[in-house]
């Protein structure tokens, strides 16, 4: 009897624990089930980043490179000076040619106050040539010739005045001083391009550029990685469209299993990611299948992240959780 009494008793407890089990079972699948209403997640999602390729404006030899891989840097630091002799040089020659433009007014209006005289002395010996004509004291070829000297003083004395700066920018002397000026910032841009700087702030990868090494302009010379960061998921279709921009999303890195960050929806790309592809595929043929599209979602971090204790790099897989209701 005892023993019967026992199995009775094991039995009640083994039903017991499984009926337990059973509801434990049928609360975690409700849990799960209202969790997955309220929330939409995907596991295709990267940490992204600005990637910038920063390349030299101007060829030469450079002298000096202050970087190293994965080295810090701040927008506006020097990162490397190109050999700077045949710059200078073209510079100074066209501020040279842009001054000496400027001095050459001297010149120009000394001889504008000469053209002036002698078209007065030519107005003059034409009057006079004419008064002569019409008394019948000179031939009509002594009057031409008066005539043509004028004309001829008064084409000198426009050209004269051409070559005069003035108040309306609208002479010769004008655009020529334009010309050289363009000249002269355009070596001067060239110049300064020989300091290359830093146009943002993020950190060195990719180096290739040593002291004395010859560049050319526009070639790559190390790939500066931005400090800011987001994440571009990946979601199907059929959950962006209960997603809004602004709601908010629990992060987790892979890198950082333990860790929750907090983020939320900056903006929903208004195409696929197969259309934004370099060749999109095309569905009007006979043999269509239908694929579950992926729409790629921008979220951004709204929390201040210590980057000394979470190092969140470009490509790091994230598994974002965005909460639709």
């Amino acid at each position: 009897m005892e023993n019967k009494t026992e199995e009775n008793q094991t039995a009640k407890k083994k039903k017991t624990i499984t009926l337990l089990l059973i509801i434990i079972a049928v609360i975690a699948a409700g849990i799960y089930y209202i969790n997955s209403l309220r929330y939409e997640t995907t596991d295709d999602a990267y940490i992204e980043s600005d990637l910038i390729q920063i390349a030299a404006k101007v060829s030469g030899e450079v002298e000096k490179i202050y970087i190293e891989d994965n080295q810090k840097i701040k927008e506006g630091d020097l990162i490397a000076k190109i050999d700077e002799k045949d710059y200078k040089i073209k510079f100074n020659q066209a501020q040279a040619m842009y001054e000496k433009a400027l001095y050459s007014q001297k010149v120009a209006k000394a001889k504008l106050d000469a053209v002036n005289s002698e078209i007065t002395l030519a107005k003059k010996d034409l009057q006079r040539y004419r008064n002569l004509f019409e008394a019948g004291a000179v031939s009509q070829q002594t009057l031409d010739s008066a005539q043509t000297r004028y004309d001829n003083t008064r084409a000198k004395l426009l050209a004269a005045e051409e070559d005069i700066l003035s108040a309306t920018n609208d002479k010769v002397a004008d655009a020529n001083l334009r010309v050289l000026k363009a000249q002269r910032d355009q070596a001067e841009l060239y110049y300064n391009y020989t300091d290359v700087i830093a146009p943002n702030s993020g950190t060195v990868t990719n180096k290739n550029v040593d002291k004395g090494k010859y560049i050319q302009a526009g070639q790559p010379l190390f790939t500066l990685v931005s400090d800011k960061v987001w994440i571009e998921a990946n979601f199907k279709e059929n959950q962006v469209g209960k997603m809004k921009v602004g709601q908010d999303v629990i992060i987790k890195v892979d890198a950082y299993p333990h860790k929750k960050f907090k983020g939320k929806i900056e903006s929903i790309q208004k195409a696929s990611g197969a259309k934004s592809s370099l060749f999109p595929p095309e569905n009007a043929v006979g043999s269509f299948v239908k694929i579950v599209q992926r729409i790629p979602v921008k979220i951004v971090f709204t929390e201040d992240i210590n980057p000394d204790e979470y190092n969140l790099v470009a490509g790091m897989s994230v598994e974002p959780k965005v909460r639709v209701k």
